[in-house]
């Protein structure tokens, strides 16, 4: 591994956390999952624990509110539930752009979540249609018809073989190499709009649904219709100074690569 073009920095003193389940949503289509971690960072007040900056980023910086500018970083959050589990949260402004890139993170933060000896995964992602949904269905797939089961309800279908095609990015990577390493991981995809500036919160809110009743996280899923116009804003500036560097980067590979259209990355 290209060591040198990573920087992970910890902020504190790692936890002592209690059968963790690790959540991750990063940017992808309709950003589907971004959406719903950030909203999970912010209501259950989640603390910082590492920062993730890398060369293999796109090579963009975004200018904030001090009109200074900020390097795209990633960046794992924590919280301890009072319940029978704790949860980590992954979330960020992008994700690698290339192969060797998604790889090479997957496996880091594979090795970041099993020194917090993380018993479950949950990638997070959008199915993109030509339509936009009127009530988004969720999907899901895993590394192991066990977890897979799980997590199937009136409110999660399994039928996912046919609906989506191959899924791009970190949120299939996970899977994928969580199984080499015995971790139990399952992604959930909500149907979406597949216009690439269009937010799927709809998506993002029946994906919370989920969460909060499997993981009993009493949060009140329905603030996210308030907050609607600060997450449009945050999203869509950083979306459009990237120009949407990473996702049409991987899309148009793909494309290239499979001959058709890709619906789906993660």
């Amino acid at each position: 591994m290209r060591e040198n073009y990573w920087k992970v920095t910890q902020f504190g003193k790692a936890p002592k956390l209690n059968k963790p389940v690790f959540i991750e949503g990063l940017p992808g289509i309709g950003n589907v999952g971004k959406i719903a971690v950030d909203f999970l960072i912010d209501e259950l007040k989640a603390k910082k624990l590492f920062e993730i900056t890398s060369y293999t980023f796109p090579h963009s910086v975004f200018v904030n509110e001090d009109n200074l500018v900020e390097l795209p970083v990633v960046e794992v959050f924590y919280k301890q539930l009072n319940n029978k589990i704790d949860v980590l949260l992954l979330g960020g402004d992008v994700q690698p752009i290339d192969e060797v890139s998604s790889y090479e993170f997957s496996d880091k933060i594979l090795d970041l979540a099993q020194k917090q000896k993380v018993r479950e995964i949950i990638t997070l992602g959008g199915i993109g249609l030509s339509d936009i949904p009127k009530k988004p269905k969720v999907y899901c797939t895993g590394n192991s018809k066990k977890i897979v089961d799980a997590y199937k309800s009136d409110l999660v279908s399994n039928n996912l073989y046919g609906v989506v095609g191959p899924i791009v990015g970190v949120s299939g990577l996970l899977l994928g190499l969580a199984s080499r390493r015995n971790i139990d991981a399952v992604s959930l995809l909500a149907e979406t709009y597949g216009h690439p500036m269009y937010l799927g919160i709809k998506g993002a809110k029946e994906i919370l649904k989920v969460l909060n009743k499997k993981l009993n996280l009493k949060i009140d899923v329905n603030k996210l219709d308030r907050e609607i116009k600060d997450i449009e804003n945050e999203i869509m500036k950083k979306s459009e100074q990237l120009n949407e560097v990473s996702k049409q980067a991987a899309l148009k590979k793909f494309q290239k690569q499979f001959g058709k259209e890709v619906d789906y990355i993660g």
